[in-house]
């Protein structure tokens, strides 16, 4: 038999004005109530007429998304939560995929014609077009892990200077001095920010970088700063990697040539890649909160959408250090070859 509204405000212990105005997502509802309508529905699996709300409503009840890519375990994971958030605001999801750093402007269908309700960018190259294209159109919308932080404009991110800082900071207190970093591509203020951070750990404990590479958050990235070392002749002791993808490029390489991780080097990813953590060794990396970013990305563009804040806020989260296998303390013969 299927759930009616009289179900979900019998299951909630309140009226049934009340959750109609639960799921018009009006503003003079107490949270509690909110909280409570939306669990009845959950358990019920209620699931409203989307198309007869949207008309009533003269809203679309869809939300969009873009993406730089999908094949991002990472960025997949915070896609993946926006849904399942969304659907406890009964709105749907709608992705555009905007691979860079060539198609710029990808994704103006979504905020073209008022498909979407609201709109959220997710680590985008050029968002400077999506944010004036948004605004022109007044459509409400939220940055995740953005290139720009500014006041004008809502964004959801991570703190990753402490990221780098962290990562770095592991590995000197691993008692390691040579150590190289290769940076992630310059098109994200996440690996400005991370080479940021490397920096400033090693300054604060009186050392200079082995070297800084440029990468583009790769496997191809990692291999190849290892063989430029090779040829070189000499290695560092450690290595930051901008993302797990580099840090894996970086373990292959040193495999290939007989080396083992961590007894001849130590590696520190960032990211913790569902696909890398089971590798052998086990990745040591920064994990980022991609369900925090998702949630709150969520919760402030509904509040936009339903008018109860118009005020743009920023909000930073940290990212988690996990040690697991590819780290560990300089050993001797580390010193003497590096």
């Amino acid at each position: 038999m299927k759930v009616s509204i009289f179900d979900v405000a019998k299951k909630a212990g309140l009226s049934v004005v009340t959750v109609s105005r639960v799921l018009n997502n009006a503003k003079t509802v107490r949270e509690k109530n909110r909280q409570k309508v939306l669990q009845a529905m959950k358990e019920l699996n209620y699931h409203p007429n989307a198309a007869a709300r949207s008309l009533a409503k003269g809203k679309t009840g869809v939300i969009g998304v873009i993406v730089t890519t999908l094949q991002d375990s990472f960025l997949d994971t915070v896609v993946q939560h926006i849904s399942s958030h969304l659907k406890q605001y009964s709105y749907y999801l709608a992705i555009s995929v905007a691979n860079y750093p060539t198609e710029v402007g990808a994704g103006k269908e979504l905020i073209q014609e008022d498909r979407v309700d609201g709109l959220l960018v997710l680590a985008a190259v050029h968002e400077e077009d999506y944010v004036n294209e948004l605004r022109r159109r007044k459509i409400p919308f939220v940055l995740i892990d953005c290139q720009n932080i500014q006041p004008s404009f809502s964004s959801v991110l991570v703190d990753n200077f402490q990221g780098g800082y962290e990562a770095t900071k592991h590995l000197i207190d691993l008692g390691h001095t040579s150590i190289a970093h290769i940076k992630g591509s310059d098109y994200f203020l996440s690996a400005i920010e991370r080479e940021r951070g490397f920096r400033y750990a090693l300054s604060e404990a009186g050392l200079k970088p082995f070297a800084v590479e440029f990468g583009q958050f790769t496997i191809t990235s990692g291999y190849d700063a290892v063989q430029k070392w090779l040829q070189e002749g000499s290695l560092p002791t450690a290595v930051f990697a901008a993302d797990d993808f580099t840090a894996i490029g970086v373990i292959n390489a040193l495999t290939e040539k007989g080396y083992q991780v961590p007894r001849d080097m130590s590696v520190i990813g960032y990211d913790d890649q569902l696909m890398f953590a089971e590798l052998r060794p086990h990745l040591t990396t920064m994990k980022q909160p991609a369900e925090q970013l998702a949630r709150h990305a969520v919760d402030v563009l509904m509040r936009q959408i339903n008018g109860t804040n118009k005020r743009n806020i920023t909000v930073r989260f940290e990212p988690e250090l996990l040690i697991r296998e590819t780290t560990a303390p300089v050993a001797s013969h580390q010193l003497t070859h590096s």
